[in-house]
């Protein structure tokens, strides 16, 4: 048996992230009363900071969920048994949210696409379009699919929607970008907006939110879909306008303080300039990999890479998951994996959250240490052409 790997765990996965430490102490704490006088300025911060990283003045409800409890709450908030949706295929998680929709007995129209693609925005369009009696009630896109390393611009799809009049609520999924790609929920037109706290907010999973526009709130008070844990109407009639039970009172305190080090310490643009720089370091790295006939980036679409996750391609005869599991134990570095149809057949770097260019730079030895060890085919010199890209500022 091989000895275990030694040294801080690189974990360089696409959610949950890495934890800051000022982040972990500041969840370290005993239990306060959620109804304590000292909790409320700490539950005031985090949630007025939320909202600036969403880039909203508009309305906010926050669940004891991970993000599929957000993707819940939209739906069942907005809809109508029967209602229809207009979902954009991107990967994993729109069919996850799309699957989710039926259960709830809605009807789910797909604008098909390649998952290495994207969709044509002249698609989604023409299916608006088309829809004359406008049956369809949302439109539901995933900012950023994290199965795929695509970004999917929202302002193109607000403006395919309003280019036809339709009256549709625009719906998006921000799990993966927020707080790390550019996102301004009021300037963009979206009517709710899915996020969760594992990702860009870099703290542990388990509490996510939904931003709501003042036109979906309008919608929410004819919605007919069964609801109670979610119901934001009983929200809003609750001293925090969120939760219905207990609050997550440890996670408010680490949410003050990553909120805190995106809006002041760092400031929201350098965050994502951040995301941007070491996101084309990884795509430098993968780009000489693919010489030799080796891993190749997934997205095949220049203008919608993941600034904070790139999916790999692997050669046609091997596994990613084998590459995974050999950097894993030899060099401890976490990778994510290939989702549904993708298993085995990619694997994924995330670079979003706390991190800077040298950890991203040790997990992209690791990789290729894995790539050599494994025998994949691949071109020499990635980690090499990512630093170079680094060190020019």
């Amino acid at each position: 048996m091989s000895p275990k790997a030694r040294g801080r765990h690189f974990f360089a996965n696409p959610g949950p992230t890495n934890i800051p430490d000022t982040v972990l102490r500041a969840l370290d704490r005993p239990s306060i009363d959620f109804n304590d006088p000292d909790f409320a300025p700490v539950y005031e911060a985090a949630f007025a900071g939320v909202k600036k990283v969403l880039r909203t003045d508009q309305h906010l409800f926050m669940y004891n969920a991970s993000g599929h409890g957000a993707w819940e709450a939209s739906l069942i908030n907005l809809l109508s048994p029967g209602d229809t949706i207009l979902v954009l295929e991107s990967g994993y998680f729109s069919e996850e949210w799309a699957a989710m929709a039926r259960a709830h007995h809605l009807e789910v129209r797909l604008v098909h696409a390649d998952w290495r693609v994207g969709v044509d925005i002249a698609d989604v369009r023409r299916a608006l379009a088309e829809d004359t009696a406008h049956t369809i009630k949302a439109v539901c896109v995933v900012h950023n699919e994290t199965a795929t390393g695509m970004m999917i611009s929202l302002p193109a799809i607000r403006a395919a929607i309003d280019s036809v009049g339709h009256p549709a609520l625009f719906l998006a999924d921000t799990i993966s970008s927020l707080g790390s790609l550019e996102f301004r929920m009021d300037e963009w037109g979206v009517d709710c907006v899915v996020g969760g706290s594992q990702k860009g907010l870099m703290l542990p999973t388990g509490m996510s939110f939904t931003g709501v526009s003042n036109k979906a709130l309008a919608a929410h008070a004819g919605a007919k879909l069964p609801r109670f844990y979610f119901d934001w109407t009983l929200m809003m009639n609750r001293p925090h306008k969120s939760f219905i039970g207990t609050i997550p009172v440890n996670v408010f305190y680490g949410l003050r303080e990553s909120t805190r080090l995106i809006l002041e310490e760092e400031g929201l643009d350098n965050v994502i300039a951040r995301h941007t720089r070491l996101g084309e370091a990884a795509r430098r790295a993968v780009r000489v990999w693919a010489g030799n006939n080796g891993p190749t980036l997934f997205c095949l679409s220049p203008d919608r890479l993941s600034n904070s996750v790139t999916a790999v391609m692997m050669p046609e005869g091997f596994n990613g998951d084998a590459l995974r599991k050999t950097v894993r134990e030899r060099f401890n570095v976490s990778l994510g994996g290939g989702l549904g149809k993708l298993g085995g057949k990619i694997f994924r770097i995330g670079h979003l959250g706390d991190l800077n260019e040298p950890m991203l730079l040790g997990a992209l030895a690791a990789v290729e240490m894995g790539l050599r060890i494994e025998g994949i085919p691949h071109g020499r010199g990635g980690v090499d052409a990512a630093m170079a890209f680094l060190a020019e500022g």
